[in-house]
């Protein structure tokens, strides 16, 4: 495992929980002392790389992580958030960022590296939120993804739509500092095998979080975990649905189609339940 860290301390300022509510049309506070909405720090301490440090598809050529060879096509797999406390705006944040563990594999389509990047945020000499992000880097090609498998019926339950399209995917990549130009670069999406502009995952991710959230379901002391099941492409408007064990546990993101694309799991915390364990126990 590498050793290799990165560390970005800034203040949690208020204009980005601004930006993302009027991306997603919605009402949230921003003033100081104000909570930062769960995942919503993926706004905040941003790796922010000189233009000559990119590589062709947009994303850095070099640092945490680096991809392991020329031509390799960046997935983002998934990942897992822990929120021990929400970040307060106004208040100064540290994040520290290491490589926790790489796995080579042969896919059908050649090699695949495996990365899970791990980060750690800080605020008042405290950990805040610890992440893991699963990130792929397959073989050279324009050879196209797997479609979706045929999904299930989702139960019954509260749902949130959300209208993607072109100016929603420029804020988006904007607010999270994403130059991968899957995003906004048509041909460039078609280079790396799709067939449209790519809806981010970690947009679906944070609307399947934020949707728990809006319906009342704490993830402050939770593991949220998250994984990106078949691409979402082209303008459209997509659907969070309860997880198939109810959105108390998680929730799916569906296409226009109906096709599952992203699903997430709710859990408590390790040392939450560690705690709990060890109280019934005594």
């Amino acid at each position: 495992m590498s050793t290799a860290t990165t560390n970005r301390t800034e203040i949690i300022a208020a204009e980005p929980v601004e930006a993302l509510a009027a991306m997603l049309d919605i009402d949230v506070p921003f003033g100081i002392g104000d909570p930062v909405p769960p995942l919503w720090h993926w706004m905040y301490l941003l790796d922010r790389r000189r233009q000559s440090e990119l590589g062709d598809d947009g994303h850095p050529a070099s640092g945490i992580p680096a991809p392991p060879g020329p031509g390799r096509r960046r997935m983002f797999a998934g990942g897992r958030v822990t929120t021990y406390r929400p970040l307060v705006i106004g208040r100064e944040a540290t994040r520290v960022t290491s490589i926790a563990r790489t796995v080579e594999k042969e896919g059908r389509t050649g090699p695949l590296t495996f990365v899970t990047v791990l980060l750690e945020i800080s605020q008042d000499g405290e950990l805040a939120i610890r992440e893991e992000q699963d990130i792929v880097y397959r073989a050279p090609g324009t050879g196209a993804l797997p479609p979706a498998p045929e999904p299930p019926a989702p139960p019954a339950g509260p749902t949130l739509s959300l209208h993607v399209d072109e100016p929603m995917l420029f804020r988006f990549s904007a607010l999270t500092y994403n130059g991968h130009r899957i995003h906004y670069d048509l041909g460039w999406a078609a280079h790396e095998g799709y067939d449209g502009l790519v809806i981010h995952g970690p947009l679906q991710a944070l609307l399947m979080g934020d949707h728990l959230r809006r319906e009342g379901v704490d993830l402050v002391g939770k593991t949220y975990g998250y994984r990106f099941v078949s691409p979402m492409t082209k303008p459209q408007t997509l659907t969070i649905v309860p997880g198939q064990e109810g959105l108390d546990h998680g929730a799916e993101s569906r296409s226009e189609a109906g096709a599952i694309c992203a699903v997430s799991t709710l859990t408590e915390a390790p040392e939450a339940a560690a705690a709990r364990e060890a109280s019934h126990g005594g």
